[in-house]
């Protein structure tokens, strides 16, 4: 048990759902809408983790990742391939839960993921399913009426590609993962993920009708802090620093939300 959470890439698949949850709340979904929502978010980011290990777990094992938990033996292939399928497959009929037209929105951005974990994360389209999965997830939640929450989930999406893959920059090349961020570098890669992320705070902030609230501001100018804050510390070998630095400040803007109550 502990190997297949440790292979669904456990905080990614944490801070997504918990999101999920939240923002579900905040625009008002009933106490079972927010529940279907939360266990389908939830078994679409089991299916795409699981499948990205299963995926991997070759590649993982030449470069000796001992992080990961398929190479160190806590659990075998076999098992996380299996629990991938069970979860893409539970997917499906919990998004329909939440109705037709919002069950394809999570279901494409399932699709999305898987695309990711194969081919895409070898092609410079890489950060192309991370945009289009979380515009959709938001889309799921929150319904189209809330295009700027779309929007900022989108860029946010984007930003988070191409900085959770810093740390791994370099055992990606030698096990031939070639996305954009590989191809275009480190500094080029943060440079283009803060400018996203601090794009979708800022989409957060202004979007919303009226003017931007005080505290909305604060959220901005932490973002601006704590993003390259994130990339400082990431420089040590091994870091993860940097993805939790984007976590903080996706935490952040649901916070906004909640504070402001820009849900209108």
């Amino acid at each position: 048990m502990r190997g297949l959470v440790r292979a669904c890439h456990p905080e990614p698949t944490a801070a997504v759902t918990i999101v999920a949850a939240l923002l579900a709340i905040v625009v008002g979904r009933s106490a079972g809408a927010v529940a279907a929502i939360t266990v389908a978010v939830l078994a679409s980011q089991l299916a795409v983790g699981w499948t990205n290990d299963w995926l991997d777990a070759g590649r993982d094992a030449e470069t000796g990742r001992q992080d990961k938990p398929i190479p160190r033996g806590e659990v075998s292939r076999r098992t996380v391939g299996v629990g991938a399928v069970i979860a893409a497959v539970a997917t499906v009929p919990l998004a329909l839960l939440s109705g037709p037209v919002p069950g394809v929105y999570l279901i494409v951005g399932m699709i999305c993921g898987l695309l990711y974990d194969w081919p895409l994360k070898f092609t410079p389209a890489s950060p192309a399913p991370y945009v289009v999965a979380f515009g959709a997830l938001a889309a799921f939640v929150a319904g189209t009426r809330f295009w700027w929450l779309i929007v900022a989930a989108a860029l946010l999406g984007g930003g988070a590609h191409f900085v959770n893959v810093l740390p791994d920059l370099e055992d990606d090349l030698r096990s031939g993962v070639r996305g954009l961020p590989h191809r275009i570098g480190p500094t080029a890669s943060w440079a283009a993920g803060g400018t996203l992320l601090v794009a979708a705070t800022a989409a957060l902030v202004f979007g919303p009708a009226g003017a931007p609230s005080w505290p909305g501001l604060a959220v901005l100018a932490a973002a601006v802090v704590v993003l390259p804050t994130g990339w400082y510390l990431s420089r040590r070998p091994g870091s993860r620093a940097a993805f939790r630095s984007v976590l903080v400040v996706a935490l952040a803007d649901v916070i906004l939300l909640l504070v402001s109550g820009t849900t209108g």
